[in-house]
């Protein structure tokens, strides 16, 4: 059956009540991590795969109060097996809890007050860890720790100021490598690296203006020069709400432009929800006709169909069941977010729930190897009526019942509206479901770690790292580093800027190289294949380090450096400037026989463009001597042959 309505797309946010606060997790970059004494790194796979796992249950524990939290519940009873990795060179037996926290990181803590020094925060008297319970698998104690540093302040904005409800410091969760539906598998190189959780007050009332404060936090972070870079150490949270609907959380968002889309998705699903509820409504939907449909088995109808996933799944001992969805025929197909219905909702709360892989509706039929037949024999032997829906699942007994059990709950939940959940963002900006939301029952002192107090002395350090605001560093960079005024604004934006600061210090290299590279070569060196985001501190330190040795280098001599030490890390820095010196000795006379050939193989083109060919020309030959022959020389040979080939064909 067809969707029976639309969501509209475009959503007037100051209507529907948006509300937005944002959660900034920033990877720092200290020696040690937080609670020891271990380097903050991430080992190879290849160490990963020698090592032998160590292998939990985790089960949830109640708070001070007595209560059990929610999330806590929810995990523990999916009964996952947590195997994990540990790399000696990236952590010990405080990663594992075999042993106790050490005091925490002070340079972490510093961090963390010049932060709220810069946005006027009230910092408190003493730091108290706290114990946050998580039995997802991801911290080996069942709880992560976290400490709250200051609280209040704000950031500026044209739309309104945003205000600060609190910053913290926190240790980061272990690295999943792998799962499946009974374990998961982590690697503990990752937990316990200090993270800097900066929490804004829901203020924020458009998609555009949370990527504006979500930067403006990250920069702020940046300019301290404590963060780490890369893919993976900065993670935006999102807390979303609407007129009538409860606050969502949405986690890890990776990238700043991913934001406003994921706001948006999120609208957009808030609002049909809210739609769905007053169709149910009006359709007479109640809980107790819900509750009361009874789950009924299917194989036989089923084993008649030519679905492969169905057959399949009852040759490994699967059986299909099915249940009635009184009053929400046409639902299950409503879109919700971009290529995800309302029947994508109830997949992933079965999925997660009862561990199975997916489920069949009604509004998808006839489809996946069922015919119109097979259809109607389900619908007569569930009652099903022209304001009906019905779901199936093809599992073992007890988890396809178990799955069906949980979408007739979902489905008691839309008739009420929009359920409290903490949901994920998908790399396309939509989201799905992950598991409940937590609730004050998840905190609890750490007893292992005492107190730290705020000595007079700690604020005079994080004086020091009071970041300058966007102006301020742009201004500096042009003055101390004699960069243009727009160079300087985008290595200011750029995740680099303090490598390219520490790169300048350490080997005195031109300001003006270096910080081309990290601007306006990116995307030329993604064009040829390297990925600059992959390449870590020591790569750049080892090519700051080849441009020091060659004294003036090129543009072309950089490209080439970068995709050497990008493509044969195992080159010592002394064979890449021995390659780069052979290469600027380059024997002319060949080079200019190859640009000739290559000007007559394409001389056609070179006859229709004239002088517009020489970029054309300069890429053909390029693609065969980059990193072997300097672009300067390269251009002019190019250009002098164009013209001497010009000149004759005229004649």
């Amino acid at each position: 059956m067809k969707a029976v309505i639309s969501i509209p797309k475009n959503i007037n946010y100051s209507e529907v009540g948006l509300k937005v606060g944002l959660e900034i997790h920033q990877q720092l970059n200290t020696r040690n991590k937080l609670f020891c004494n271990c380097p903050p790194s991430l080992v190879s796979d290849d160490i990963l795969s020698h090592l032998i796992p160590y292998e939990r249950f985790l089960r949830a524990t109640r708070s001070e109060l007595g209560d059990v939290d929610a999330a806590a519940s929810f995990e523990f009873q999916r009964k996952r097996l947590f195997k994990y990795l540990l790399p000696s060179v990236a952590s010990c037996l405080v990663e594992l809890d075999e042993e106790p926290p050490h005091l925490l990181n002070e340079d972490a803590l510093v961090t963390a007050l010049a932060i709220a020094l810069a946005i006027g925060s009230f910092i408190v008297d003493e730091v108290h860890v706290m114990r946050k319970i998580v039995i997802d698998g991801s911290n080996t104690t069942g709880f992560q720790r976290t400490a709250i540093v200051a609280l209040g302040g704000h950031i500026t904005d044209y739309d309104g100021d945003v205000g600060i409800q609190s910053i913290a410091v926190e240790e980061d969760a272990a690295r999943k490598i792998g799962e499946d539906i009974t374990s998961v598998s982590y690697s503990l190189d990752r937990l316990g690296i200090p993270l800097i959780e900066i929490s804004t007050a829901p203020d924020i009332s458009t998609p555009s203006q949370a990527r504006r404060v979500a930067e403006k936090i990250g920069l702020m972070l940046r300019f301290t020069g404590r963060t780490k870079r890369g893919i993976g150490t900065i993670r935006q949270d999102l807390n979303l709400s609407i007129k009538g609907s409860p606050k969502i959380e949405i986690k890890g968002v990776q990238k700043l432009e991913l934001i406003p889309r994921v706001i948006e998705e999120e609208v957009r699903r808030l609002v049909g929800l809210t739609m769905i509820k007053d169709l149910l409504i009006e359709r007479g939907a109640s809980n107790e006709e819900i509750k009361a449909q009874h789950i009924v088995e299917v194989t036989d109808i089923l084993s008649k169909s030519s679905s492969k996933l169905i057959l399949n799944a009852v040759r490994e001992g699967g059986k299909a069941y099915a249940v009635k969805l009184p009053k929400f025929a046409g639902v299950l197909g409503i879109e919700l977010q971009t290529d995800r219905r309302f029947g994508t909702e109830l997949a992933d709360y079965a999925r997660q729930w009862a561990g199975v892989k997916g489920i069949i509706h009604s509004d998808e039929l006839p489809g996946y190897g069922i015919d119109e037949n097979i259809v109607s024999a389900l619908r007569s032997i569930l009652e099903v009526s022209d304001l009906d829906a019905f779901v199936i699942v093809v599992d073992k007994p007890e988890k396809a019942k178990r799955a069906l059990e949980v979408i007739k709950d979902r489905c008691i939940m839309a008739i009420a509206g929009i359920p409290k959940e903490t949901r994920a963002a998908n790399e396309d900006g939509t989201t799905r479901y992950m598991r409940p939301q937590p609730g004050a029952a998840r905190m609890y002192p750490e007893t292992d770690i005492p107190p730290i107090r705020i000595t007079s002395e700690l604020i005079e350090e994080a004086k020091k790292l009071i970041p300058p605001t966007v102006e301020e560093k742009v201004n500096y960079f042009v003055k101390v580093y004699n960069l243009s005024s727009e160079l300087a604004k985008q290595l200011v934006y750029s995740e680099y800027m303090a490598l390219f600061e520490q790169l300048v210090s350490t080997y005195g290299v031109n300001p003006r190289i270096l910080a081309t590279l990290f601007t306006s070569l990116y995307g030329e060196l993604k064009k040829n294949g390297v990925d600059m985001d992959l390449l870590s501190d020591n790569s750049y330190h080892k090519i700051a380090a080849i441009v020091k040795s060659l004294g003036d280098v090129s543009k072309e001599d950089l490209i080439a450096i970068t995709e050497i030490v990008y493509k044969y890390p195992q080159l010592s820095i002394e064979e890449i400037v021995s390659k780069m010196k052979s290469r600027r000795s380059v024997d002319i006379g060949k080079l200019r026989e190859l640009v000739r050939s290559k000007i007559m193989e394409f001389s056609d083109e070179v006859k229709k463009r004239r002088e517009k060919a020489f970029q054309f020309i300069m890429g053909k030959v390029m693609n065969e001597v980059r990193g072997y022959a300097d672009g300067k020389t390269v251009a002019n040979i190019v250009k002098e042959e164009l013209e001497s080939f010009l000149r004759n064909a005229k004649t």
